[in-house]
C-alpha cells in the first residue's frame, strides 16, 4: 500500500488532536473508575468544565472533517 498524500499538521490540527486525546483519557477514566478528571480539576459542570467539554467535542468534529479530507486525496 503506497501513501500518496502526506498532510503537514497545523497548529489547529495539533490542538484538536490533544483535546481529543484528553477527552478519550477522560472517558476511559469515567468508564473504568467512575472518575471524571475534567470535573475533578474544574468542578462538576462549572463554566470552565463545560467549555472544555465543548472544545473536546468540536475538536472531534474537526478531526472527522480532516480525516475525510485526507481520505479523499
Amino acid at each position: 500500500m503506497e501513501v500518496v498524500f502526506m498532510k503537514q499538521l497545523t497548529i489547529l490540527d495539533w490542538v484538536a488532536l490533544v483535546l481529543v486525546i484528553v477527552g478519550a483519557i477522560n472517558w476511559g477514566l469515567v468508564g473504568l473508575f467512575s472518575f471524571d478528571l475534567v470535573a475533578a480539576i474544574f468542578s462538576s459542570m462549572s463554566v470552565i468544565s463545560r467549555i472544555v467539554y465543548d472544545l473536546v467535542g468540536l475538536a472531534g468534529l474537526y478531526l472527522i472533517f480532516v480525516v475525510g479530507m485526507i481520505q479523499r486525496k
